[in-house]
């Protein structure tokens, strides 16, 4: 067994460290324009020789609006598949259905705070800022398929969540404050999720022979590629999104190079980063070391 995870424990720990969004952001508090939102090992803004330390750090904000708002429309399918998930359990273990549903609410909340920073972020920003979606579509196309490879995606995107705080924000002092202590609340309550997804994926693999495990696997690699189609168009966003806040039309070779080099930037912050995690690593191959060896050989093209 490559965890201790266990329901009892994931819940205990949920319902000692709640927060509420009016603590996180409180209707006084104001972003600060003149610092980058996004660590630099995921943005990859300032290796943009071809814009102005000013673009760069706009281009960096616009990064940190992508951001949150991704996370909120993942959140939209992230909901519905726990509560379906749930749903068979009702009259079942009582600290597994808490912990489930203790995870459904704390995601809700996460849709609410992203959509209460857009609004913050927007009235400061002035220029709009466009996003994948809409959500109700992508969430669709991902519910469509096997639970369990949905169930993949959802553990890579939560142990993503960990990476990019522990790795990348906490100890990068010169990012805007608030937009930090939007993302330390946020893998707050992710690190719980983490775990119990885990358990979900655990659940939702037993019984399973070699070949329902490589179908669930090759819905995982399929959502992959269709989120990373929805990347390369959120670059092309981000940059139509730069030169309006900037006022500068990029010559049409700068313009190709960096939405390229932004699409791989966004390629290793949803996809590389949760692909690569040790943990999640650990649960693909706990499942099967052959499908763990597939998506090992997959995953340095998103890095």
């Amino acid at each position: 067994m490559f965890h201790n995870f266990n329901f009892g424990e994931v819940l205990a720990v949920s319902t000692r460290s709640p927060w509420q969004i009016e603590d996180v952001l409180p209707k006084d508090a104001r972003l600060d324009f003149g610092k980058r939102f996004m660590p630099e090992s995921l943005a990859r803004t300032t290796a943009a020789s071809m814009l102005s330390a000013n673009e760069q750090r706009i281009l960096n904000q616009i990064r940190g609006h992508e951001y949150l708002s991704i996370f909120g429309l993942v959140e939209e399918f992230i909901l519905p598949f726990v509560l379906d998930h749930a749903r068979p359990h009702l009259s079942g273990d009582d600290e597994r259905i808490r912990a489930l549903l203790q995870f459904a609410g704390e995601e809700a909340k996460h849709i609410h705070l992203f959509k209460q920073f857009h609004d913050r972020f927007t009235a400061r920003f002035q220029t709009p800022c466009g996003v994948i979606g809409p959500p109700e579509a992508i969430a669709a196309e991902v519910l469509r398929h096997d639970p369990l490879s949905v169930a993949l995606l959802i553990l890579h995107i939560e142990w993503m969540t960990q990476l990019h705080y522990l790795g990348s924000v906490r100890d990068d002092g010169d990012l805007d404050p608030l937009f930090t202590s939007l993302l330390k609340h946020h893998w707050i309550e992710e690190a719980q999720h983490a775990k119990l997804d885990t358990l979900i994926v655990e659940d939702l693999a037993k019984g399973r022979d070699k070949a329902a495990i490589t179908a669930a696997v090759d819905g995982y690699l399929e959502l992959g590629g269709f989120i990373d189609n929805g990347l390369k168009a959120q670059s092309e966003m981000n940059i139509a999104a730069l030169e309006m806040a900037s006022g500068r039309i990029l010559p049409a070779d700068d313009r190709e190079k960096l939405i390229a080099d932004q699409h791989q930037a966004l390629r290793w912050t949803y996809i590389g980063s949760g692909m690569t995690h040790p943990k999640f690593v650990a649960s693909l191959a706990a499942m099967s070391q052959a499908e763990h060896d597939r998506v090992a050989a997959i995953a340095p093209a998103f890095c």
